[in-house]
């Protein structure tokens, strides 16, 4: 199979590249960078530019079969400063790809939206597929628009896709010394002999797992006949920072500092996905606990630092 990943030098494009490498699949990649924390890999072809070049994103597409699309240009915390930003280089460039794809015949598409983002904040836990989508960030708006016009060119023209609406992924080669995902984002402080620091009194709770579950899921979406197109994929638990913070220092026995910040109002206060869906026709669950992940991301921050 043919494969271009989009976004695949990123921290769970990279980890999906390895598992369709090892599945047998020929593996293209487009991104606006080189992975961070390895070299090229000699079996991968590269295509590196913004997702927004429509020439190389025409020529990345040729003799493709499946594309899985996970680049954003945006993360939750920053894309309300700029939305227009955020629409233009995420819907719009995404639009463009999708008209592509139908001209050059791709089989399928897989896009990486948001569980953590889309819902807003839910009604009821866990949170299914058929909740409301009531989003509270520009990020999430656009990750859900995404999954509107997907549906829309696959009802108007037949291009098959699946949407997975993913929760908190953490593990080895996320940017520990970036602003997104709590756990690396700790650990990364903790190897650096930092203060931890929690918006809140630290019980804002969400759904974290393990990247390395994450790929085979993403796999399974492509590879496997379903009824349904949109599929929660996360570990299925509710953990609070401050579950985290006792994991990390009983795990990792260690000791650190944690201070405590104003909590900030656009924080959902609890979200964790039901993931049955997935369960039952993808035959996929997180199969790595949070204390084997904490560990394994441990060790490769420490074999960085």
């Amino acid at each position: 199979m043919n494969t271009l990943v989009i976004g695949g030098n990123g921290f769970i494009g990279s980890h999906l590249v390895d598992y369709l490498l090892a599945k047998g699949n020929n593996v293209s990649v487009f991104d606006r960078q080189p992975e961070r924390y390895r070299p090229p890999l000699k079996d991968v072809k590269y295509h590196i530019q913004d997702f927004g070049n429509r020439v190389l994103i025409d020529q990345a597409l040729k003799n493709i079969d499946v594309v899985y699309h996970l680049v954003s240009t945006t993360i939750p915390k920053t894309s309300n400063d700029d939305p227009i930003f955020d629409v233009s280089s995420n819907v719009i460039e995404t639009l463009y790809m999708l008209e592509r794809c139908l001209e050059k015949k791709i089989k399928k598409i897989i896009f990486l939206s948001s569980g953590g983002t889309i819902y807003g904040a839910p009604d009821n836990l866990p949170v299914k597929e058929d909740a409301s989508t009531n989003p509270n960030c520009s990020y999430g708006i656009t990750k859900l628009m995404i999954e509107k016009y997907l549906d829309l060119f696959y009802r108007l023209y037949g291009l098959d896709y699946t949407v997975i609406r993913l929760s908190n992924p953490y593990g080895p080669r996320q940017n520990f010394e970036g602003a997104q995902g709590a756990i690396t984002v700790f650990l990364g402080q903790i190897a650096r002999n930092e203060t931890i620091k929690i918006w809140g009194n630290g019980e804002v709770v969400r759904d974290y797992v393990y990247v390395q579950d994450v790929a085979v899921g993403i796999y399974k979406a492509a590879t496997t006949k379903t009824v349904s197109r949109i599929f929660n994929m996360g570990s299925g638990i509710g953990c609070s920072l401050n579950d985290i913070i006792h994991t990390i220092k009983t795990e990792l026995q260690i000791e650190f500092n944690v201070q405590y910040l104003p909590a900030r109002p656009f924080d959902v206060p609890r979200i964790y996905l039901d993931c049955g869906r997935a369960k039952r026709e993808l035959s996929w669950q997180a199969d790595t606990t949070m204390f084997t992940g904490i560990k394994r991301t441990w060790e490769f921050i420490k074999s960085i630092c």
